[in-house]
């Protein structure tokens, strides 16, 4: 029968039958291909455990402490069980055999000795092993070695230091049996104040007591260290002496031990100080004392207002006024000019810097606006004693005058147009340096000395005009 002649029913089950059978096919061929894979892959990996456990019980077995150096060459060569392989070789895993395998680098053709690749594998260069016991024990020889190496070099060097230098404790005691005794600044002041002090020192003792203190007053500290022993007023008070050479000589060591020295400057004044310096100044004294004298009252002025605003008050100007008219001090006249060109224009840096920057204190700003030193320059004279100075042959006097005149120009200048002298004097000096600046340019020197003189005289005719 057919199958076009069946029922329909028989055909629906018909159909429900072979789908069924279709799919257990299926399935049992996907199950089939699995186990395939399964058996392909299985025996690789079983194999590769079962070398990996061998090898494990392999390096297990090895003693660490005993272990034969490979020596490898160029071409690989099959490495065995317990061998050590050197730093930098090559090795490879043989698939075909499953051994490994070791050759030098290209690098390393040329290299003979080689060292361990790990702690407890060094290499045997007779062909022997080492334990780590043995490097261990050879590593501390060299390490005593080079202790005993080193202290011999140190001793050598101490042995030759004390060739060439003695300890200062024998240097002391040989000083001692010699009578010399190893002073510091500080005694050595002591003693040379006691000795201008002593009564029973002569003069020529005093003299050279100061004259060895003025070089130790230099320094800052050590004029410091004179406060504090009360040698800086033993000092001062030797201005009254009768000596015209103690006056000179303790002017010459308050001179070195006021300069840029606040401190003891303060002192100075609180000492009587100034007062004596005028003194001096103001009576007959020798020039070389004068001198002496008023180098210390620059030190004393210069950068302390206080001190100049007792200047002022005490009839400074009036003695410095004095002293440049007298006859033969010529060289006095040219440093009081210098003096008063630092004072004017130290006020007046202060004053300014000030202004543009802050950083000068309030306190030391007051004190310079009370010192009115332009003023009492006018009064007294100034204007026309310092333009007469003109008149001395030396250039460096010209110029520290021309300096002063150009610093007191915003003061004195109605005084400087109603004096011809001055104005005549300025004409002659400016044709004479005409023509010393000229033959400056001749010698190749552009900005020579006569030419910023003559600068400086044009400037001043200039605003004269």
């Amino acid at each position: 029968m057919a199958l076009q002649d069946l029922p329909p029913s028989r055909m629906a089950l018909l159909g429900m039958l072979l789908g069924l059978l279709m799919a257990s096919c299926f399935t049992f061929c996907l199950s089939h291909q699995n186990l395939k894979e399964f058996a392909l892959t299985s025996p690789e990996k079983s194999s590769t455990k079962e070398a990996e456990r061998k090898e494990t019980t392999a390096e297990e077995e090895l003693d660490p402490e005993v272990l034969e150096v490979f020596h490898p060459t160029h071409e690989w060569q099959a490495l065995r069980p317990g061998q050590a392989v050197p730093a930098g070789s090559h090795v490879r895993l043989n698939l075909q055999t499953g051994a490994r395998e070791v050759k030098l680098q290209e690098k390393d053709k040329f290299r003979s000795n080689l060292k361990g690749l790990k702690k407890g594998r060094r290499l045997d260069i007779n062909s022997n092993t080492y334990t780590s016991q043995d490097l261990k024990s050879a590593l501390a020889k060299f390490k005593e070695g080079a202790e005993v190496e080193s202290s011999k070099e140190d001793k050598a060097r101490q042995a030759k230091v004390k060739r060439l230098f003695r300890p200062i404790e024998e240097l002391k005691k040989d000083f001692e049996e010699l009578n010399v005794v190893i002073e510091t600044d500080m005694q050595i002041m002591v003693r040379l104040i006691n000795k201008f002090n002593s009564s029973s020192s002569s003069l020529e003792e005093k003299i050279a007591a100061l004259f060895d203190l003025e070089y130790y007053v230099h320094q800052m500290d050590n004029a410091q260290d004179l406060l504090s022993f009360g040698g800086l007023q033993v000092v001062i008070n030797g201005l009254n002496s009768t000596e015209p050479l103690v006056k000179e000589y303790a002017a010459f060591v308050l001179g070195a031990a006021f300069s840029s020295n606040p401190k003891v400057q303060v002192e100075a004044i609180e000492g009587g100080a100034l007062q004596k310096l005028l003194v001096i100044l103001a009576t007959e004294q020798p020039l070389p004392a004068k001198k002496k004298v008023l180098f210390a009252l620059c030190s004393l002025l210069r950068h302390f207002p206080y001190a100049q605003q007792q200047f002022l008050k005490l009839g400074g100007l009036q003695v410095l006024r004095s002293l440049v008219q007298a006859k033969g001090t010529e060289v006095l006249a040219v440093r009081v000019v210098t003096l008063l060109y630092d004072l004017v224009t130290e006020k007046m840096f202060a004053e300014e810097e000030a202004e543009l920057t802050w950083e000068t204190s309030p306190e030391k700003l007051q004190q310079y606006r009370q010192v009115h030193l332009l003023p009492g320059l006018r009064e007294q004279g100034w204007c026309e004693i310092t333009a007469h100075l003109l008149a001395l042959p030396e250039h460096d006097a010209r110029e520290k005058v021309l300096q002063t005149l150009g610093a007191l120009l915003a003061t004195c200048r109605d005084r400087y147009r109603q004096d011809p002298q001055l104005s005549r004097t300025l004409v002659s000096l400016q044709a004479e340096y005409q023509a010393l600046a000229a033959l400056e340019l001749q010698d190749g020197e552009d900005e020579g000395y006569f030419r910023e003189l003559l600068g400086s005289i044009n400037s001043l005719l200039k605003e004269l005009r």
